[in-house]
């Protein structure tokens, strides 16, 4: 039985660990050939082998729009055009207010905002050059629906995603190029230990409390996985999905009502 996806080329930034791992697996059994785009080009192409033969390593580094360029065009030549992009690449941090620091926001929003942004537009252009259409994943976060008194950056890039799919979505569905998100809460991933980390340092926390605090608030009872955002991506990479045009959707164990 083919996959929901067969035939399908995707790219996926920040693929070789973690959320961007598991969308890549998911999109390789559900038929896709699937870009592990990734800064870490030792780590993507480990990543890729791993996966199998609808896997394939790809340098990328988003705030380099030579680099962006040349990705694009790896997977034009790979596969001849790309069908699904997702902007899975993302920087977090956190500080007071007062102790936020501009190289921290530069970062941020260069990868975060930036990243996605200039990253959705090569692929639009390759998908509209190829005629075909395709589909655009975002990954906001139920971050970018509030604010946070530690979290202002972080919380900024991602209202910034959520805005940046609404206009999109409405710009590029003209060329049946379909752009939505997927707003994660917490997940569970080695990038948390770092985020706890933070935390602990300015809230003055033990070790894995903040961790164990907000898992236990999540509605559903745990922390989410990444396993848990797959079935989204690949419904929104999906022809079900094509009458949906600019949305975000929070997939959270019912975090956050929207």
């Amino acid at each position: 039985m083919s996959g929901r996806l067969e035939g399908k080329s995707a790219l996926i930034t920040g693929s070789a660990r973690g959320i961007g791992r598991a969308f890549a697996e998911a999109y390789a059994r559900e038929g896709a050939t699937v870009a592990i785009a990734d800064i870490n080009f030792e780590r993507a192409s480990k990543t890729a082998a791993e996966i199998g033969a609808k896997a394939y390593p790809v340098r990328l580094d988003v705030t380099d729009q030579t680099s962006i360029d040349a990705a694009i065009r790896t997977a034009e030549e790979k596969t001849g055009g790309i069908d699904i992009l997702i902007n899975n690449a993302a920087l977090f941090d956190l500080a007071p207010i007062v102790e936020i620091t501009r190289e921290s926001y530069d970062r941020l929003f260069s990868i975060n905002v930036a990243g996605s942004l200039f990253m959705l537009q090569a692929a639009a252009r390759s998908m509209i050059a190829r005629g075909k259409g395709g589909k655009i994943i975002n990954m906001a976060s139920q971050a970018g629906r509030r604010g946070e008194a530690l979290v202002a950056v972080y919380c900024a890039t991602k209202a910034a995603i959520i805005s940046l799919t609404q206009s999109a979505g409405l710009d590029l569905i003209k060329h049946r190029i379909n752009v939505n998100a997927i707003a994660p809460g917490v997940v569970d991933g080695e990038h948390w230990d770092g985020v706890d980390a933070l935390f602990a340092k300015h809230e003055n926390r033990k070790p894995g409390e903040k961790k164990k605090i907000v898992g236990e608030a999540v509605p559903f009872g745990r922390m989410g996985r990444a396993e848990d955002l797959t079935g989204m991506a690949i419904f929104l990479a999906s022809p079900e999905a094509d009458y949906i045009v600019a949305q975000t959707y929070n997939v959270d164990g019912g975090n956050w009502m929207s």
